[in-house]
C-alpha cells in the first residue's frame, strides 16, 4: 500500500486558549504538543508525507505580539525537535516564503532541513508565510514547459522544495471551520476533505486515526466510474 500525503490546517489554537481565559499564545504553545503527537503517530498510520499549515501569508495581519510569539515558538520547536526528528527518521521541510521571516529564524530552518535531509520514515512539511495563490503565481511566472508535471515541479521550487508539489490524499481541518483558506489549492485537486470540531490543541493520535478510517471508507474515483462487479 502506497504511503499517503495528509495535510492539516491546524485551526482553533486561539479559541482554545480564549475559552480557558488564557492568552492566545498559550493556545499556540499547546498546539505545538499536538504537532509532536501527530508527527509521532503519522508513520504508523501509513502517512509518508505530512504537511502542516502553521502560518499563512494572511496571518501577518494579526497583532504584532502574536506574530512575534508564533515566530519564536517555531524557532523553539525547530531547536527542540530537530534531534528527535533525526532519531525517528523524519525529514523536515519549511515551505512558503522566507524573505519576510525574522533573520534569526532562517539559520534554524536551514539547520533543521540539513540535519534531517536523510529521513525516510516521514516527510514533515511545515507551511510558514504560505499562500497557495501566491505560490501558483510565482510558479506560473517561471515555468517554461506548460504541462501538469512541469508546473508541479515549478510549484515545488516556488515553495523552497526540491521535489514536485505532491498531490494531497486527505486534507484535515480542525476547529470546526470548513474552508481551504488558501492552502495547497493545486495539490488538493482530488483530496478527500475531513472537517472536525476538535480544536488543534486537543487533536490526538486517535483523532488522526479516525480521520484516516473515514478516508479509507470513501471511494476515490478521480473523475472516473467505479469498477463494475464481475458477472
Amino acid at each position: 500500500m502506497s504511503k499517503l500525503h495528509v495535510a492539516i490546517i491546524m485551526d482553533g489554537n486561539g479559541r482554545w486558549a480564549q475559552s480557558r481565559r488564557r492568552p492566545r499564545l498559550a493556545g499556540h504553545q499547546a498546539g505545538a504538543d499536538a504537532v509532536r503527537r501527530t508527527v509521532e503517530a503519522a508513520p504508523g498510520l501509513g502517512i509518508g508525507v505530512l504537511t502542516l499549515y502553521a502560518f499563512s501569508s494572511d496571518n501577518w495581519k494579526r497583532p504584532s505580539e502574536e506574530v512575534a510569539g508564533l515566530m519564536r515558538l517555531l524557532g523553539l520547536y525547530l531547536q527542540r525537535e530537530t534531534a528527535r526528528c533525526v532519531k525517528n527518521g523524519v525529514r523536515v521541510s519549511i515551505i512558503g516564503r522566507r524573505d519576510r521571516l525574522p533573520s534569526d529564524l532562517l539559520p534554524l530552518i536551514e539547520s533543521a532541513e540539513r540535519e534531517t535531509r536523510n529521513g525516510t520514515r516521514l516527510h514533515l512539511r511545515v507551511a510558514v508565510d504560505y499562500s497557495a495563490r501566491d505560490s501558483i503565481l510565482r510558479a506560473a511566472s517561471v515555468v517554461k514547459e506548460v504541462s501538469r508535471e512541469s508546473f508541479a515541479h515549478a510549484l515545488g521550487r516556488a515553495c523552497h522544495c526540491e521535489e514536485a508539489a505532491p498531490d494531497v490524499d486527505l486534507l484535515i481541518r480542525t476547529g470546526g471551520e470548513q474552508r481551504l483558506s488558501d492552502f495547497l489549492l493545486w495539490e488538493c485537486a482530488y483530496a478527500e476533505l475531513h472537517f472536525t470540531p476538535t480544536m488543534w490543541p486537543d487533536f490526538s493520535a486517535a483523532d488522526l486515526e479516525a480521520a484516516l478510517a473515514d478516508f479509507r471508507r470513501r471511494q476515490r474515483r478521480f473523475g472516473g466510474l467505479p469498477a463494475l462487479a464481475a458477472g
